[in-house]
């Protein structure tokens, strides 16, 4: 009697590209080596999600899917943004494992999915990356290092610093975060958010070598506010604590500055003209900043009960009907 041979078990990769045609044959190629070398008792598929790309990269794309199989392709109608593109290709992975972002840069090493691989193998359902060091410049470093640390103190899960969504997850965390109904998707909070055994590995994020980013300061801003607000509603807090805390700083100033108007009187200013200077451009100031802040979390309400798709597709190629 013939005894068939257990079937591979299957590993997803995503990446998502926008105006990539430098770079996306290139990440193909090296991540097919990669399997074929260092992980060969493994299965894999490739999903590139595009984002409306207006240079070549979705021709380049249809002619890697034409030639294998195991090449993947959502083409958006157009650009939706990074998250929203991520996490929908997220929900159309089959594997046993899925790697959630695998930027066609490079600029997150391919060469760690394999020790990826071994530490899911040993029981880990999340493997992250840690970017300990980046070749960028000195303020960046900085601003980045200032914000990770803010989102993971601000967020009432644990989401640890210096993590992005360059991470294994077992199919497990999948099923999870398609239950998620969730319009501007956080995608590396959502993962921390449904817990289990997590392990991380320290990496450096390198220098792009083709092409230049396509996130301007905009996109990182809106990107940074969208994490912030996603998980934590410590911002609304401190606000009401500042407001307090402006009331009673007012109030004292206010009797100070009345006492001295009764010492020197008339001598200092015309009565009450400092009170109304000072008390005009700093509330007016606080409450622009409290405003905006809490505009923010309207909007993302406003955005989530309008109930948009995610993400609008013009094609894919080789997934199953």
């Amino acid at each position: 009697m013939t005894q068939t041979s257990p079937a591979k078990r299957c590993i997803s990769i995503i990446t998502p590209t926008f105006n990539e045609e430098l770079n996306a044959n290139e990440c193909y190629m090296v991540l097919r080596k990669l399997f074929d070398t260092e992980l060969p008792e493994y299965e894999y598929e490739h999903i590139f999600a595009d984002n409306g790309s207006t240079d070549g990269t979705v021709g380049i794309l249809r002619e890697l899917a034409r030639n294998d199989r195991r090449v993947k392709v959502i083409v958006n109608a157009r650009n939706f943004g990074p998250f929203r593109s991520v996490f929908n290709a997220l929900l159309s992975t089959s594997g046993d494992a899925v790697v959630v972002f695998m930027p066609a840069d490079l600029q997150d090493p391919p060469a760690l999915i394999p020790q990826f691989v071994r530490l899911w193998e040993a029981g880990n359902e999340i493997v992250y990356g840690i970017r300990k060091d980046r070749e960028e410049g000195v303020l960046m470093r900085i601003i980045r290092r200032i914000y990770y640390q803010t989102v993971s103190h601000l967020s009432e899960i644990s989401i640890p610093p210096e993590v992005s969504e360059f991470q294994l997850v077992d199919r497990v965390i999948i099923e999870w975060l398609r239950k998620c109904d969730d319009y501007y998707p956080y995608v590396r909070g959502m993962i921390a958010n449904c817990g289990f055994r997590a392990t991380g590995i320290p990496f450096t994020w390198t220098a792009r070598k083709k092409g230049f980013s396509k996130l301007r300061l905009y996109h990182l801003i809106d990107q940074g506010l969208n994490g912030i607000i996603s998980f934590s509603n410590v911002p609304l807090r401190l606000c009401m604590l500042a407001g307090m805390l402006i009331a009673a700083l007012s109030l004292l100033y206010a009797t100070l500055t009345g006492v001295l108007s009764i010492i020197y009187f008339r001598e200092l200013a015309a009565p009450g003209i400092p009170i109304l200077i000072v008390a005009l451009f700093f509330f007016g100031g606080a409450q622009l900043f409290f405003l905006g802040l809490l505009g923010e979390y309207v909007s993302a309400i406003h955005s989530q009960v309008r109930k948009r798709p995610m993400v609008i597709e013009r094609d894919r190629i080789n997934f199953e009907k």
